[in-house]
Parts: C-alpha cells; structure tokens; sequence
C-alpha cells in the first residue's frame, strides 16, 4: 500500500482511505440496515492490507456507522488507523452542543479520541454559524483536552467559500469533493492547488461521483478509454488521475462490496504521483467531456436528503434518470421506476415539495425541480 506524507503534521497515511458512508446492507437494502459483520471483516481486512486511514461521520447509515466502525476498531485495530470523523453542526445550537456530539462520537468509535475532527459539510452558511458559535475556539479546546488530535473541515460550496474559509484559521487538513468529472466544481482543482500552496493537507471525497464513474461506460466512452496504450478500467481512470496530483494525501473510497474493496487496493498499488503523460490527462478530459454531455443531475448518491418525511427515494430517482440518459435506454430505466419507486409510493408524486432535501443537499441542487422533470421523463 502506497503511503504519503502530511508534511505539515509529520505524520503519514495510506493514500488509500477507506469511507464508511457506503458499508455492506442487509437485503432491506435500508441505509441503516449495515450488514455488520461483513463490515467489519473489510474494514479489518483494509487494514490488515496497509490501510491507515478510516473516514466516518455522525449521520452516516443514519447514525450507524460510527458504531460499526467502534466494533471494527477493536482488538488492537485502533492503534494501527488514523481515525476521521465530523462534527454533526447542522444540529448544534449552542456552544456546549459540540461537545456534547463529539462525546456522543467518542461512545460510538469506543475510543478517547480522533485523529481528524472535521466541522461537516462546509457551505457559506454553515461556515457564518460556525463563526458566530465559536467553532475553532471548540476545537481548540478539544485539542487541548486530548479528545482530538487535528482539526478541519469537509466542503461543499464554491471556490471563493472554500478560499475564505481555509484563510480564517490555520488548519490542520481539509476535505473537498474532487474527480475528473468535477474538476472545476465546487472546490475543484483550484482549491486543491490553493491548499497545497499554504501546505493544508488534502483529503479527496467523491472520487467516483457516487460510483457513477465506475458503473460500466457506453461503449463511446469504453472506446475512448482503450484507445491508449496502457489499459486501466473506468475505475483505475478515475483514481488515476486523482493520485497523479502530488497535492493528494488521501484518497476516501466507499466500498459496499469485499470485491470492490480488493479491487481498490489493487490499484492503489501504484498510487505514484505524476503517472499519467499528455497523452493520458487529455483523453481524461476528452472522456469527461462526453459524460458531461449525459449525466443530467450532479447527485453523487450521498444520501444527505434520506430523511424525506415522504420517503421518496430521491437519489435513487436520479440514479435511474442519468443511468438512463449514459447509457441511452429510457425504457429500462422508466420501467425500473414505475414498477419499483411507484408501486412502493417513492416516487416524485409522493413528494409534498417541503424543501427539506434542498436544504441538505451538499450539492446545492435544485432537487424540486429536477424531480418534476425525472416524473414527466419516465411517465410520459
């Protein structure tokens, strides 16, 4: 396994790091649902493969896999990880909360501390609450109290955002969503190069645009990636190009399968910087241009609006409309959609247009609106 050095913090981590958003279920195929001891087993196995990074956070698996990831830990793996995991602030209305969550935390991961500590799911707004309710002062507090080691943030906003928040405070790493489809979304590029350049450590989240990058291509796309001479599947690509920055410390995969787990160490087996020539970082970006023309909906599947007080299964009704558009078969997708979501009433008509979801989204997608035009695609 491939390690790299946070230079700044002196310490070192597999570049590989394992995210524990998207665990094993159970046939429920529920979120919270976790298949608890096949987790387990891979994170035990990522582990004993060299994999020294281990990224959970409050809300994942609706609350449960902090817990799964304590019970994995255990039996002298805790020592052997650097341990990530977030502070819940959309739920924090006074100083106090934020301790009180983290010990929450703390109970979960049966530990006395993290490693990384990351206010969650950065936006402009959250940031000016984080200001007004003392954030950093809590984290320094913290540090000094032992219960965290390193501090920073997770993002989901644009670049200027991403830029006036890394100036307030002299971090100790951050988390940006990147991959070569998003390469000047959000964060993006510029914000990786922004942070190496003030030497803040760079953790990468989305690598595969919730798995959209990985799933089996059109074949325009399966051609284009075989027109060079070194074969790497979809996956490969996708990591890749990721890894080739040498700014990257760490990048989170979350793996649901032992197959996909060991596939992925694999090919962080040649985790090098600067691997990829000319040839091979224009034949990305040739490849992206022609998922950008299919991809409809910029849903990575993170399943932040899972709370739906209707249920509807919204990122699963976007996961069918841009599978649908990629790989240029409406019918299969629409019958998927009416014989599943809308027999089991998750579909768009259930939806009372609350704006909840919206307000959740790290996306900042218009989520209301797309889903009216997913209903009148596969029901016309």
């Amino acid at each position: 396994m491939k390690n790299r050095t946070f230079k700044k913090l002196g310490i070192e981590t597999s570049v590989f790091g394992m995210g524990c958003m998207r665990l094993p279920l159970k046939e429920s195929g529920k979120p919270e649902d976790i298949d608890e001891p096949e987790a387990i087993k891979m994170i035990r196995y990522a582990i004993d493969k060299g994999v020294t990074y281990i990224d959970t956070a409050y809300p994942y698996h609706g609350g449960k896999s902090e817990s799964v990831v304590g019970k994995a830990l255990k039996d002298g793996y805790r020592e052997k990880v650097k341990l990530a995991t977030k502070s819940p602030v959309w739920l924090v209305k006074e100083y106090d909360d934020f301790e009180k969550y983290l010990d929450e935390q703390l109970e979960r991961l049966q530990t006395d501390y993290v490693d990384f500590y990351l206010l969650h799911a950065m936006s402009q707004e959250r940031w000016e609450k984080m200001k007004e309710l003392n954030a950093i002062g809590f984290l320094k507090e913290m540090k000094e109290k032992g219960k965290i080691k390193y501090c920073g943030f997770s993002f989901h906003d644009n670049y200027d955002t991403f830029k006036t928040i890394l100036d307030y405070h002299d971090w100790d790493m951050c988390q940006i969503q990147l991959n070569f489809y998003d390469q000047e979304y959000q964060a993006g590029v510029k914000g990786l190069k922004y942070a190496a350049s003030k030497d803040i450590p760079v953790i990468i989240m989305e690598p595969l645009r919730g798995g959209s990058l990985a799933d089996v291509p059109s074949q325009d796309i399966i051609d284009l990636w075989n027109s060079a001479k070194t074969k790497r599947n979809p996956v490969e690509w996708a990591f890749s190009w990721l890894y080739n920055f040498e700014e990257v410390n760490v990048i989170l995969s979350g793996v649901s399968t032992m197959d996909q787990l060991k596939e992925n160490i694999e090919i962080f087996e040649k985790a090098e910087p600067n691997i990829l020539d000319e040839f091979q970082l224009d034949l990305v970006n040739q490849v992206r241009d022609l998922y950008m023309e299919k991809i409809k909906v910029k849903c990575t599947g993170c399943d932040y609006c899972n709370d739906c007080t209707q249920k509807v299964a919204i990122s699963m009704i976007f996961d069918l409309y841009n599978k649908a558009h990629m790989y240029g078969d409406k019918e299969k997708y629409a019958k998927q959609y009416n014989n599943s979501l809308v027999k089991n009433q998750q579909d768009v008509s259930q939806c009372i247009e609350c704006g909840i979801c919206e307000s959740l989204c790290p996306q900042n997608i218009p989520i209301i609106q797309e889903l009216k035009k997913v209903h009148a695609y596969f029901t016309e």
